[in-house]
């Protein structure tokens, strides 16, 4: 086992994952990453673990790696996340099942082998992506939404359970950040959530994962969901 408390982030080779990840190292975490394809360059003293977060042969095989290599696991943070948006009355049931399939579903079977091996050491940490979607919902992510209110449902229930040995979990529901996500959006309807927002601009991923080390860090939360959105949903 090594000293170092090791973190794994899942969707961890860009955006928010990705930068939720360099400041756990930079914090002095062994950290691993995992997605479903390779990242295009190499990111230092990040070890790469491929899987699909969905498929549970695959979320139980990268905890094993991780747990197996490292002899712990001290923070997860479920990020893995995607969007196929669509006006609900248009929304094919495929496309519905499989957001959820993988927001949601992802989130369950990595939170379940995670809690196994937690549940081993007495301790743990887990952070799960929400947004602020499924807090308020928004029109066009009927799946999108629901899958990220599930995210917080899952996670008040993983907390209740986890504080049995010792586990704790959060949630946290970035509004409009800076990604590949939002960079898909039209100059037009950037410019109208801006005049929305009251602090006047999306928010940068280095915000959310300085929130994710925040509770990572503070060990009397658990079972919250934090609004990391400039004020949008005031």
């Amino acid at each position: 086992m090594i000293d170092k408390k090791v973190a794994l982030i899942t969707g961890g080779t860009r955006g928010i994952g990705l930068a939720t990840a360099q400041l756990f190292q930079e914090k002095g975490y062994q950290v691993v990453i995992t997605a479903r394809h390779q990242p295009q360059a190499e990111k230092k003293d990040l070890r790469f673990i491929s899987g699909d977060v969905a498929n549970e042969s695959d979320a139980k095989r990268i905890i094993n790696n991780v747990v197996e290599q490292y002899g712990r696991l001290d923070v997860l943070v479920n990020n893995a996340g995607i969007t196929v948006d669509m006006l609900l009355s248009r929304m094919k049931l495929e496309s519905f099942k499989k957001v959820l399939d993988v927001n949601l579903g992802g989130t369950f079977n990595m939170t379940k082998f995670a809690m196994k091996a937690m549940q081993k050491q007495r301790s743990g940490n887990i952070i799960d992506l929400s947004s602020i979607s499924g807090l308020n919902g928004n029109i066009g992510q009927a799946n999108y939404a629901a899958s990220k209110a599930g995210i917080v449902g899952l996670m008040k229930t993983t907390a209740r359970e986890g504080a049995l040995r010792g586990i704790r979990c959060n949630a946290i529901a970035p509004g409009m950040i800076v990604t590949d996500m939002t960079d898909k959006l039209s100059d037009k309807i950037k410019e109208s959530v801006v005049e929305q927002v009251p602090l006047h601009r999306f928010g940068n991923p280095d915000e959310i994962a300085k929130t994710a080390y925040f509770l990572a860090d503070n060990d009397y939360i658990t079972g919250q969901t934090i609004v990391v959105d400039g004020g949008l949903s005031i």
